[in-house]
């Protein structure tokens, strides 16, 4: 695919219940035309869970740019690996000297967008997927502990979604001596690229995503803010944080 234009919005929003945003987010792009987002949700309270988001946005962002780009494929998932373990690295530290921010840990979804190709990582609950032929396609999975039942047969998908511990976490940076992600190599004929906290996907369905991602008459700011007001307008019981990229190009 010859990308002929590459679009891109990111937005953060607080939500109706939550008293502060715990959520970071952000797209960059380096000198190589190469792109990365990342959605990061903290967790923790009394404002320590932003502490671990930020700090997971801003060590991914710095070592992204400071470098011309990513490398090979090969590169890029040793990068993500690499940066992510040295990440829960820091949470932990940072705990560790800090007594009142024990506990303190966030989620993260990384995509790093090239010409060449498309990379996903993720641990804990925030999603990405990818749009493609006018459908939207879930690529990560959430580490979960309803996910895990789900996975083993034990709870259907529609008894996961009511469960009492359905936001009960198996993975999340922080959380553990090591953090390994999943890593996704994912299909580079996709037309764009939506991370988000479990914010957006607790209050909608992905069939609702996908229908306002394929909306004509709204353009990529337009679609991020639309779905933010979806989830508020549907209770808001979460922050809400969204990254999307849009590729537009001929074969």
């Amino acid at each position: 695919m010859r990308v002929i234009n590459t679009k891109t919005f990111y937005l953060t929003d607080t939500g109706r219940i939550r008293e502060h945003n715990e959520d970071s987010v952000t797209i960059l792009k380096n000198l190589n035309d190469e792109y990365l987002l990342v959605v990061a949700d903290g967790m923790g309270g009394h404002r320590k869970g932003e502490v671990a988001s930020a700090l997971t946005v801003t060590h991914l962002g710095k070592r992204f740019t400071e470098s011309a780009s990513v490398g090979t494929k090969t590169d890029a998932v040793n990068w993500l690996s690499d940066n992510i373990s040295e990440i829960n690295r820091e949470i932990l530290d940072y705990g560790e000297k800090n007594e009142n921010s024990k506990g303190l840990g966030t989620t993260v979804v990384v995509a790093i967008v090239t010409k060449d190709f498309l990379i996903f990582a993720n641990i804990g609950d925030s999603s990405g997927y990818v749009l493609k032929n006018n459908k939207l396609h879930r690529v990560t999975k959430p580490h979960t502990l309803v996910n895990l039942l789900v996975d083993a047969g034990d709870l259907t998908e529609e008894e996961a979604k009511n469960h009492p511990k359905k936001n009960v976490l198996m993975k999340a940076l922080g959380a553990a001596e090591k953090a390994e992600p999943d890593i996704f190599d994912v299909d580079n004929e996709s037309d764009a690229v939506f991370l988000c906290s479990d914010g957006v996907t607790s209050m909608l369905s992905d069939e609702q995503i996908e229908k306002v991602l394929l909306d004509k008459d709204l353009n990529v700011e337009e679609k991020v803010i639309k779905l933010i007001k979806k989830c508020n307008a549907r209770g808001g019981t979460d922050n809400i944080s969204i990254a999307y990229l849009v590729r537009e190009g001929d074969d």
